[in-house]
């Protein structure tokens, strides 16, 4: 028993002596949901998180170089390139499944949709969360449209299932949510998500700054995944901002002047003024200024010559 929950969390990224030390103080009869709680506890983290946030010297000086070593990378890992500027995503499975049938059919092809969307944009770390019940077959009072879906995704490691048992004929389901909001915290991603997730929120205040700025909703037309082009309101960033982990500020347009040519502001006019692109912005004064000294000048120097005459 304990080697079956030692390859599980180790399949979720966790350590091998992390895991035993937890093992070892709740018992061999501990439940895979205490024991999760527990790991989430004592802080610790995935390895590839690890990995990640303390990158060896030679990943820094290949950033942004497209070779990798050979058989340190396969399809679907963790370890995204760090040059990439497009933010994690953490897919809610159950979220975007049941959203896709109407809230009446779990519908696989909801997730394929959604996954692909955020393919097509270029982003390559794409982790989808579903809870390991959903493999069963399907029951009348929870139908699954497209299943094989899931174990297509499964394959490409996409998808990640999160445990669940069954005790004396009773399912024992871990907390999806609680997965979903770590990975995309400790990965500084995007989730993707109709829910709130208040209970996490009210859990942890780091989670709600993290909620709050980094859920992204979504809606489904016509099988077309489209989540909204201003992501946190009207006054926030752009979709193509928020999905990025550096931001392109819009240049700023200058509002030409009302007034256009016959504006007597001069260099203090704070609009735009096509036409004095060729020329100094001096004020009306001192281009009054600037006219009489010229039409002055001449005759002052005639005016010194008969005087010397």
């Amino acid at each position: 028993l304990n080697q079956s929950k030692l390859d599980l969390f180790c399949k979720l990224g966790y350590g091998k002596q992390d895991i035993c030390k937890v093992l070892e103080n709740l018992g061999p009869e501990a439940l895979e949901d205490d024991v999760l709680r527990e790991l989430i506890r004592v802080g610790s983290k995935p390895q590839a998180l690890e990995n990640q946030a303390q990158p060896s010297p030679l990943k820094l000086v290949a950033r942004g170089s497209c070779s990798t070593t050979p058989g340190l990378k396969r399809l679907g890992e963790d370890e995204s390139d760090s040059s990439d500027s497009l933010r994690p995503i953490v897919i809610d499975g159950s979220n975007v499944a049941m959203s896709h049938g109407n809230k009446l059919v779990f519908s696989c092809w909801g997730i394929q949709l959604a996954v692909d969307w955020f393919r097509q944009r270029g982003h390559t770390y794409i982790k989808v969360f579903v809870p390991l019940w959903r493999k069963e077959p399907p029951r009348q009072d929870s139908p699954i449209a497209d299943q094989h879906i899931l174990e297509e995704l499964e394959k490409q490691s996409i998808l990640v299932y999160t445990p669940s048992r069954k005790v004396k004929g009773k399912r024992v389901v871990c907390y999806d949510d609680r997965y979903i909001v770590k990975v995309a915290y400790e990965k500084d991603g995007v989730i993707v998500s109709n829910d709130h997730y208040r209970d996490l929120q009210n859990e942890n205040p780091e989670w709600k700054w993290f909620i709050e700025q980094r859920l992204l909703m979504y809606s489904f037309v016509s099988n077309r995944f489209m989540p909204p082009d201003d992501p946190l309101g009207r006054h926030g960033p752009t979709l193509d901002n928020f999905l990025s982990k550096k931001p392109v500020l819009p240049e700023k347009k200058l509002q030409p002047c009302p007034y256009g040519k016959k504006c007597t502001y001069g260099n203090k006019c704070k609009f735009y003024h096509p036409e004095r692109l060729c020329q100094a912005q001096l004020s009306v004064a001192d281009e009054l200024r600037a006219k009489t000294k010229v039409l002055l000048t001449p005759w002052k120097e005639e005016d010194r010559w008969n005087c010397s005459l």
